[in-house]
This record gives structure tokens, C-alpha cells and sequence, in this order.
């Protein structure tokens, strides 16, 4: 199956305009679409007998401080394992409404990395069976892979700036 056949179904299936940003990475497609679309959009992935994206690799989600109303998003990593094709499919949100709908119900796995979205971004997964903290404490106020905040701490003076470059 070639990365053309998978483009042509999406836009076939969803209009030429709710697939956009098409590109590729090493030999794998890379979409994006809106946050409405992105549930039809891996079911029909899913469902479709020639392609058949039963397998999510991977759910990330990332962050844009300068994307002025599509500051985060997240990542959508399927693998068809019967045709050896991977896809990542992408959707923005801005970051005063970071809500996406859950896919645990399609795939299973996504609980775990919609939780570790959340817990890390602030990205709400709209249905998630149980969108709690999973890796940093529950009372944590904030996300701590926003790039809100510095990569290093500068109240600490045990550093040698020329040991790191500086």
C-alpha cells in the first residue's frame, strides 16, 4: 500500500479540505485534521479492510507557545501491521480549550497515553474512563512539558556555565 492510496481514501472518504499539512518523514505519511474529525477518522482507518490501522503505536502530545490558537496537540501514531504501513495523524487545539475526544474505546492502549497527555500537556480527553495524574503527584497545579516554564533552574549556583558550553 503507497502513502498516495491512504491519502486518496482520507480526502475520498472526508472532503480534500479535512486533510491537510500532508507530508512524509522517513517514509511515513504524516496528516493533520481538525479535532472534530479525528475519531471518524481513525475508525474509518480501522474498519477499512484494505488498510486495516489496528495497532496504535503511539499517542503524543506536543505544545507550540507561538501557534497562536492551535498551541497544543496531539499525535496520532496507527500502524496497519497486515500491510506494513505506519501513519501519524495530527490535530491542534488551542490552549485556553485543550480538549480531544478519547479513543480508548478503539484502541485500548490509549488510556495510559491520553492519561500521560493530560498529565504532562493539560490536553482533556473528552469520555476518557478515568483521566486522572499518572506519573506526577495528583496535587501537581501544572503541566510540566508546557513550554511555559525554563529548562533549568537558575536559582541553583553549584553549575560551571564553561562545562556547559556557556
Amino acid at each position: 500500500m503507497e502513502n498516495q492510496q491512504i491519502i486518496d481514501a482520507l480526502q475520498k472518504q472526508f472532503g480534500e479540505e479535512a486533510i491537510y499539512g500532508i507530508g512524509e518523514s522517513h517514509g511515513i505519511l504524516q496528516v493533520t485534521t481538525s479535532v472534530d474529525n479525528i475519531v471518524p477518522m481513525l475508525h474509518f482507518l480501522y474498519a477499512d479492510p484494505v488498510m486495516k490501522f489496528q495497532f496504535l503505536t503511539d499517542l503524543a502530545g506536543i505544545h507550540f507557545p507561538d501557534a497562536v490558537g492551535q498551541e497544543l496537540g496531539v499525535i496520532y501514531h496507527v500502524h496497519s501491521l497486515e500491510n506494513n504501513v505506519r501513519l501519524w495523524i495530527k490535530a491542534y487545539a488551542p490552549i485556553d480549550r485543550p480538549n480531544f475526544p478519547t479513543i480508548t474505546d478503539l484502541y485500548a492502549s490509549a488510556n495510559w497515553m491520553e492519561r500521560e497527555a493530560f498529565d504532562f500537556y493539560g490536553i482533556i480527553f473528552e469520555g476518557h474512563p478515568n483521566l486522572t495524574r499518572i506519573l506526577n503527584v495528583d496535587d501537581m497545579d501544572y503541566h510540566p512539558m508546557r513550554k511555559e516554564y525554563p529548562l533549568e533552574d537558575a536559582s541553583r549556583h553549584d553549575k560551571i556555565d564553561e562545562l556547559f558550553g556557556r
